[in-house]
């Protein structure tokens, strides 16, 4: 079994969703980059399950779930914070301003 190219993916996934988090000022955008930094770690528990057992595709269907929870409470932040700031860029938005 080649380990290889997946972990390879999984690292490009993980370091694009990292570069996304830290330059982005779009709050839609950082939160696709988190979902895909999840999906880069799924992708690493599939593989390694592959070789070493299937405990890691347990973590990955815990890790499915926490992701959808966290898209369903995200989502409806971001909606909520556009609906009364009139934009999701991370810059304009000041909660404690009021």
């Amino acid at each position: 079994m080649l380990l290889g190219p997946s972990l390879a993916v999984s690292a490009i996934l993980f370091t694009i969703g990292v570069a996304g988090v830290l330059l982005r000022r779009n709050a839609i955008v950082i939160f696709m980059c988190v979902e895909l930094m999840l999906n880069a770690v799924n992708l690493t528990f599939v593989a390694l399950s592959q070789a070493y057992g299937s405990s890691g595709q347990v973590f990955v269907f815990f890790v499915m779930t926490v992701a959808a929870a966290e898209a369903a409470v995200g989502l409806a932040i971001i909606l909520s914070i556009y609906r009364h700031h009139k934009s999701v860029d991370l810059q304009q938005i000041n909660l404690l301003r009021g």
